[in-house]
């Protein structure tokens, strides 16, 4: 996979390590860390990763922010999961030694650090603390996966975009002014995380706009009522 212009930061000097599984890592480890692991700029809209591709290293995000994708038989694309900085991504399938299952795909110019794959491995039967932090990295993203499914098969469809918007909101909070979403997607993006058509996304904004539980401003979405938001997406107390 072709990648962008080169960058180097150590791990020593992440700003987002301790956001990470590497967290646990002292500073001798992370020093060597650095001498195994490779670094590149991704932009707007270029492949981190594509489906069915070989793991050849650890991706972990030090800016930005990627979408995992896959495609359906029909071609239409489904949005998995949400990455942000200090994120891992393409763990799953290298553990496994299997081929990706999805697409990572950068929603904004992302910095990427690739570890190399045998000196991951290597740090997983040497490093307790670290093993178990991608035990239960592991965990978090099968319990979100879980609901997702759920929330796909059981929730209609106006329950479902209730749910994305808080779900964005978790993932990336809001910009200076408390109530706008830190993210950037486009309506086709929408839809494919809520699992719907882009006019029915359109729709849905529109009414959400209408009924003040948000404001739009373009691509920019403010959640001006998360109370109601949380009563539509039935996920109240």
């Amino acid at each position: 996979m072709k990648k962008g212009p080169v960058f180097e930061t150590a791990c020593s000097h992440c700003q987002v390590r301790n956001q990470s599984v590497f967290h646990v890592l002292e500073q001798e480890g992370l020093s060597e860390m650095s001498l195994h692991k490779s670094c590149a700029m991704f932009r707007k809209g270029q492949y981190v990763f594509t489906e069915n591709g070989i793991p050849a290293g650890l991706y972990c995000v030090n800016s930005g922010k990627i979408k995992l994708t896959t495609t359906g038989p029909d071609g239409k694309e489904q949005i998995l999961r949400l990455a942000k900085s200090g994120d891992i991504l393409g763990y799953r399938a290298m553990i496994a030694q299997e081929r990706y299952h999805c697409s990572a795909v950068a929603l904004e110019d992302a910095s990427i650090c690739i570890i190399d794959k045998n000196y991951f491995f290597s740090q997983l039967e040497t490093q307790p603390k670290l093993m178990f932090e991608v035990v239960k990295l592991l965990s978090r993203d099968l319990k979100t996966a879980e609901s997702h499914i759920v929330s796909l098969s059981q929730k209609n469809v106006r329950e479902r975009m209730a749910e994305a918007l808080l779900f964005l909101k978790a993932t990336y909070g809001f910009e200076a002014d408390g109530k706008t979403l830190h993210v950037t997607l486009s309506r086709e993006e929408m839809a494919d995380y809520v699992g719907t058509s882009t006019e029915s996304c359109i729709r849905l904004l529109s009414e959400f706009n209408a009924d003040g539980l948000v404001s739009l401003n373009g691509k920019k979405i403010a959640l001006e009522n998360t109370a109601a938001l949380l009563r539509t997406a039935g996920l109240e107390d």
